[in-house]
């Protein structure tokens, strides 16, 4: 079901390993001009296009894109208290670690009459998205609003895909997410035409700031069309994880582990690194049990046995440690001996899940973390989304006439430095007489 790569006896050569190690192909750019003329179209003509592609793509006939409050009430009152309990849980923890996260103000005092202040300020209006395709990710909605929250952000638009068998509305569990978060301005747009809708604004909705939120294909190609226009968490593909195991590793677990993201979408990565021959073919002989027994076999049997899944023989834990740093896994968990120091070396993951108690189903609801993170090697320069992805760093500059005096001969050389004397001027202006 699962190929196996062999590096062993490759790292005494410089190798690659990012080329080496399976990746799902995701050509953002590809799909740029599928995009371009939805979303010009949402800008030209606003909620009729919206409406127009709904029926399209959905299969949905609306009437009106914005859902009702009264819809967000009943969903929260028709939830399983069960799954309400969960969410709950779930966003406890996660506001307890946003406001761990939240940084303040830092004043630097430079000499008398001096300061420089790095001042947080929450961005005004965020458009979060919420994927509602192959599966209702409620969880998505928790992970996009709590740190929007924390962060001090004044308005939260969220949206998500109508759905036929709803009544036209995005899934009520959703909703109840929504109604339980205190969000009230949602709407039922999906794909690209949604972003248009956050970037562009349309109908009820405001354009907005900024747009988090992971999705298909079309949606990321959207947003890497609109950034500029409007500010974007991340170009999110399609999910991965990544296991660094040895032969001290349960193989039940770590195939239940790459089943879990493979379950998500047929072009999720799922790879196991590992120095043991053993715990390969163990693992091989779970996947084939386990596989056999879920939900969504096909899903998930296409998913490992596509390209961008894989067994990566290697010849140590050390150069295990170097392929998963080159590949930069949106999850990497660690389930070695002496796990721990292991995961201390990472440098390139979107979370690292430390020994065997800690799966990333455990990060996609309840650990606290956030689970929307970078993919397709981006882990190596950008982090997942956080309460900073809401806020934006301003410097305030506040010199009395002394101080500026005291740095005014710097100014005027450093402009004619750069010819640019109107920069000098602006200074030199301050201290002539009668000033």
């Amino acid at each position: 079901m699962i190929r196996r790569i062999d590096l062993r006896g490759s790292s005494a050569a410089p190798v690659d390993y990012r080329s080496v190690v399976p990746r799902s192909e995701f050509d953002v750019e590809a799909a740029l001009h599928v995009v371009r003329p939805i979303c010009d179209d949402v800008r030209d003509r606003g909620v009729e296009a919206i409406l127009e592609y709904s029926a399209r793509f959905d299969g949905v006939e609306q009437s009106d894109i914005a859902v009702p409050r009264d819809a967000l009430r009943s969903a929260l009152a028709a939830l399983d208290p069960a799954v309400r309990a969960g969410l709950e849980e779930s966003i406890r923890r996660l506001r307890a670690t946003c406001e761990a996260e939240l940084e303040h103000d830092v004043v630097t005092d430079l000499g008398p009459g001096a300061t420089v202040t790095h001042r947080m300020v929450p961005v005004e209006r965020v458009g979060l998205y919420v994927p509602g395709g192959l599966a209702p990710l409620v969880s998505s909605v928790i992970m996009n609003v709590v740190p929007a929250q924390v962060a001090g952000v004044s308005s939260i638009a969220l949206t998500s895909s109508p759905q036929a068998e709803h009544g036209g509305l995005p899934h009520p569990t959703i909703l109840a997410a929504c109604e339980l978060l205190g969000i009230d301005e949602v709407y039922a747009v999906g794909g690209a035409q949604a972003i248009a809708m956050f970037a562009h604004g349309a109908g009820p909705c405001r354009r907005v700031d900024l747009v988090t939120g992971p999705g298909n294909i079309y949606v990321v190609s959207a947003k890497r069309l609109l950034k500029g226009l409007v500010g974007i968490d991340s170009e999110a593909g399609p999910t991965e994880i990544a296991v660094l195991a040895d032969d001290t590793a349960d193989p039940a677990y770590v195939a239940a582990d790459l089943i879990s993201q493979a379950e998500h979408d047929p072009l999720a990565s799922a790879v196991l690194v590992t120095d043991s021959e053993q715990l390969a073919a163990d693992v091989e002989a779970e996947l084939d049990k386990q596989v056999a027994v879920t939900r969504h076999v096909e899903r998930i049997r296409t998913s490992l046995s596509g390209q961008q899944s894989g067994i990566v023989l290697v010849d140590d834990l050390e150069q295990g440690l170097a392929v998963v740093n080159a590949y930069a896994a949106e999850h990497l968990e660690i389930q070695t001996r002496d796990a721990s120091a292991l995961a201390a070396r990472v440098r390139n993951a979107g979370a690292i899940f430390v020994g065997s108690f800690a799966p990333v189903s455990l990060g996609d609801y309840c650990a606290g973390s956030n689970h929307v993170l970078p993919t397709a090697g981006c882990a190596c320069h950008s982090s997942g989304l956080s309460v900073r992805s809401f806020l934006k760093a301003v410097h305030v500059v506040d010199y009395t006439r002394d101080a500026l005096a005291e740095v005014a001969d710097h100014v005027v050389t450093l402009a004619e430095a750069e010819d640019l004397p109107g920069h000098g001027a602006a200074v030199r202006v301050r201290f002539e007489s009668g000033s």
